[in-house]
């Protein structure tokens, strides 16, 4: 264990919301910290905004008065970088801009010793260039925290080029000392979750784009069917749709306009147009008059005629009875579910089971397929979408194509609903919504691994303490099975070849390892 002693100075440059949060964690940790910002006055007054939030603590019973009491001593507001003299850490909160951080940086080897770790908190900037401009580049590394960094377990401990493997190990540690849950991950675009969590994004705003469904109904099932905590609309909105952006942004320039992580139009215009979510007062939705969501602000606004409600299809009757041709893989499930809602399940007698034409056949005759990355209308049925567990999804996606009878579609409406489940009829899209986002999660946590950038394990955690996924990637990609996101995400591309949800060679490679089929859906 490395984890700096208790007794070393810690000090926080930038005493914003981050800046504080994390001058908070080393405070109450046990460090001495010493706050600074070039703001005159700032530093003091973040000070004693801490010192609020540690009164708060004590109120709610999660930390005793002598703790405060202690923790208040031992923070000191700094006049000046000087005053930073003999730090063992200094942490950056700065604004995030490379040269900012670069002259800050170059200032505090002026100031602080050789064997001072200087930390940067930057969510979308090179480690690897902050620190190319120091004297001492090994010891720069960056120690990303999530907002709010007290309460926000995940630290993304990110290794530059040049970073020394000692200085990682003791950020590392000390993440941890602090309470923290690290991740080790090297220095690449977006780091670990802003990376992977990039097709979160994008393939909710691709549906969007290509008139598929409305933000509340894609928020809808992302939430009621794919076990995600919000949707991509409403998380924009609270996250702000400029600074969303401009992550998404960075990361696709610093990939060299990899198609995979190109932007999003509808959100480009969304900030020219000032919406940008709750702090603007619209977004995606309408927060305006105090309301939570009030109208949908992209596509559809409806102004202050009530928050949008997801499309819900109407009453269907139930199907007396199903026939299972094949193994349903991820939706098996729906079987057992079908008999206990007294619908009967009649198994074909085929003996056909062939996993990528496995399908539920309705008293009408109509075809009913978990979608595999194929349109519906490519063979007059109805697709319905991932569940990542569908006896406790509330809500699921159907899709038929222009041609699919109707009665398939009532039929397939009346099964789910007959099962509990809400559902939501979209656009005829391949891969429809939470099967092809969990696909390119799985894509890209992959590619990550197979570049070095990071161990499975640390993806998986990162995941689901940094942007509360339900599963972690691999978790995903094992349940699911090793071909499952390559078949999807092959088949998807092979009907959208812009290049967006081209499978990587590294889910190509992992799909094929196990001996598994070659034929894909083409």
């Amino acid at each position: 264990m490395t984890a700096l002693d208790l007794s070393s100075p810690v000090a926080v440059v930038g005493a914003g919301t981050m800046g504080q949060g994390i001058a908070q964690v080393a405070l109450v940790a046990g460090h001495p910290v010493r706050l600074y910002d070039t703001v005159p006055g700032r530093a003091r007054e973040a000070a004693g905004a801490i010192g609020a939030r540690l009164d708060r603590l004590v109120e709610k019973g999660r930390l005793p008065a002598g703790g405060r009491d202690a923790a208040r001593a031992r923070l000191t507001p700094a006049e000046d970088l000087a005053g930073l003299a003999g730090c063992a850490l200094v942490a950056e909160a700065v604004v995030e801009r490379l040269e900012v951080k670069q002259e800050l940086f170059r200032a505090l080897e002026d100031v602080v010793d050789d064997d001072c770790l200087l930390a940067t908190n930057t969510s979308s900037l090179s480690v690897t260039a902050i620190g190319g401009a120091l004297r001492v580049p090994g010891r720069c590394v960056g120690l990303h925290f999530f907002n709010p960094a007290p309460l926000l377990p995940l630290v993304e401990v990110v290794s530059g080029f040049a970073t020394d493997p000692s200085s990682a190990t003791r950020a590392y540690d000390t993440a941890r000392a602090w309470g923290k849950t690290p991740v080790a991950c090297a220095d690449t675009p977006g780091f670990l979750v802003n990376r992977v969590a990039r097709p979160f994004y994008a393939e909710a705003f691709a549906v969007y784009e290509d008139q598929g469904a409305d933000p509340a109904t894609i928020d809808a099932v992302l939430r009621e069917c794919g076990g995600f905590r919000m949707g991509a609309f409403e998380l924009t909105d609270l996250i702000g749709q400029d600074v969303n952006e401009a992550v998404t942004h960075s990361v696709w320039t610093s990939f060299f306009q990899d198609a995979r992580f190109r932007p999003s139009l509808a959100q480009r215009r969304l900030v020219e147009s000032g919406r940008l979510g709750r702090k603007s007062g619209r977004g995606w939705y309408d927060y305006r008059d105090g309301g939570d969501g009030d109208g949908a602000g992209g596509g559809g606004d409806r102004g202050g005629a009530g928050r949008p409600e997801p499309h819900t299809a109407g009453p269907a009757d139930r199907p007396p009875y199903i026939v299972v041709h094949g193994d349903l893989g991820p939706a098996a499930a729906l079987v057992p579910m079908a008999r206990e809602a007294g619908i009967e399940v009649r198994a074909a007698d085929d003996g056909y089971d062939d996993e990528y034409d496995a399908r539920i056949v309705l008293p009408g005759g109509g075809e009913l397929y978990l979608t595999d990355g194929r349109t519906a209308g490519e063979r007059d049925v109805v697709h319905f979408d991932l569940a990542l567990d569908y006896r406790a999804a509330t809500r699921v996606a159907l899709s038929a194509g222009p041609d699919t009878a109707a009665r398939t579609l009532q039929e397939a409406t009346g099964l789910f609903q007959a099962l509990g489940k809400q559902v939501s009829v979209i656009g005829d899209v391949p891969g429809m919504i939470v099967a092809r986002t969990v696909a390119r999660i799985i894509d890209l946590a992959h590619e990550a691994v197979a570049q070095g950038v990071a161990t499975a394990a640390d993806v998986d955690t990162a995941m689901r303490l940094g942007v509360n996924y339900p599963a972690g990637p691999f978790a995903w990609a094992r349940s699911l099975g090793p071909a499952w996101a390559y078949a999807l995400l092959h088949a998807v591309h092979l009907r959208d070849p812009s290049g967006r949800c081209a499978p990587s060679l590294a889910l190509y490679r992992h799909a094929h390892a196990c001996d598994q089929r070659e034929d894909r859906p083409s």
